[in-house]
């Protein structure tokens, strides 16, 4: 049979309550009581049973993440950042798949909530949020992150995408590109912002905006590199080629990167290529991406304070937004020779 914590007080002649006091690092206990508790559990091995602490403190200590791809390096950062966040406080983590399926995801997020988790963290695929404002409504605790919908009172934790798509244009247009195509996403928040920011930009910078040169992708996390491979083609099958290519996210980048370089475009000279998300081994390709740093690990870290504090104020929905500035870290796949252009990195305006 597994220790109990009543074996581990009889076994030092101490009290059920004085033990949980150690064990839950309770001020009103002395250092040598502390300490002689602490040795013999770890002596023993004990662990305290969850199920236990729960029916005491009414919470499961479980928090749930949705995210569109496991595998996806941009979720996985999230994902290590809001785990170490939330470890500290006792909280564990599960962690769940759409697939880049709204039904899916509506299917996991509902079968997390019948086991009872404390909070549930979302990056939506949906183009909805009718079921966010549902869940909202019967008090739940969510928090969207990465992508946002219009709810009174939801909580979100991003980036500025529309800086994000501006950003980036407006280095492909300071180092001389003039005819700048746009590989996008979703027609979900994230999606919609960075086009819009790459419209600003071009705009601002009196290019036409035209929406041929706007290549929407549905797979951007799932098969982005297969998407980003197939809008390069149709890229470099007209007669009239782009000299700039600014991708949704840094996986899309790469795979039109490789189909780029298998027809023989010289990058940056012919086209200059710049993605987002500025993934961990953006620096290592063949030709080092310029990307938009989307601060991954601090949307995980903000999110994790974020649902700590939900649960620690008995707090359904907080209504917390948090909205990071993005920055353009600059290298070989977009780098020209501009004094601009070789900047390490460039805050949002």
């Amino acid at each position: 049979m597994a220790m109990r914590m009543k074996d581990i007080a009889e076994e030092l002649g101490l009290s059920v309550v004085t033990i949980s006091k150690v064990l839950h690092n309770h001020p009103d206990i002395s250092a040598k009581t502390r300490e002689r508790v602490l040795k013999h559990v770890e002596a023993r091995d004990y662990q305290p049973s969850m199920l236990g602490r729960s029916l005491v403190t009414g919470n499961s200590f479980l928090i749930g993440l949705v995210v569109p791809d496991l595998l996806h390096p941009f979720f996985a950062e999230v994902a290590k950042a809001l785990s170490l966040a939330v470890r500290g406080s006792g909280y564990s983590l599960i962690i769940s798949s759409s697939e880049e399926d709204p039904g899916l995801e509506l299917q996991e997020m509902r079968q997390l909530l019948s086991r009872r988790i404390d909070a549930i963290v979302v990056a939506s695929t949906a183009t909805s949020g009718e079921a966010f404002q549902r869940m909202h409504r019967n008090n739940e605790r969510v928090l969207l992150i990465d992508r946002k919908f219009p709810i009174e009172g939801g909580a979100f934790v991003g980036v500025d995408d529309v800086a994000a798509g501006r950003l980036a244009t407006e280095h492909l247009i300071q180092v001389g590109c003039r005819n700048i195509a746009h590989i996008g996403g979703r027609e979900n928040s994230t999606g919609l912002d960075r086009l819009e920011g790459y419209r600003q930009a071009l705009l601002a910078a009196n290019l036409p905006f035209s929406p041929k040169n706007v290549i929407h992708r549905t797979r951007v996390d799932t098969n982005s590199f297969g998407e980003g491979a197939a809008a390069a083609r149709l890229l470099l099958s007209r007669k009239v080629q782009p000299d700039g290519i600014f991708c949704y996210n840094d996986p899309l980048a790469i795979g039109a990167m490789h189909v780029l370089l298998e027809a023989g475009v010289r990058i940056p000279e012919d086209i200059a290529l710049v993605g987002c998300g500025n993934l961990h081994y953006d620096n290592s390709l063949l030709v080092p991406l310029s990307s938009i740093d989307q601060k991954s690990s601090e949307i995980g870290r903000v999110a994790g304070d974020i649902v700590l504090k939900m649960i620690a104020n008995k707090e359904k929905n907080n209504g917390e937004t948090v909205v990071l500035s993005p920055s353009l870290v600059v290298r070989a796949s977009s780098r020209r020779g501009s004094a601009k252009a070789t900047a390490k990195t460039a805050k949002a305006k």
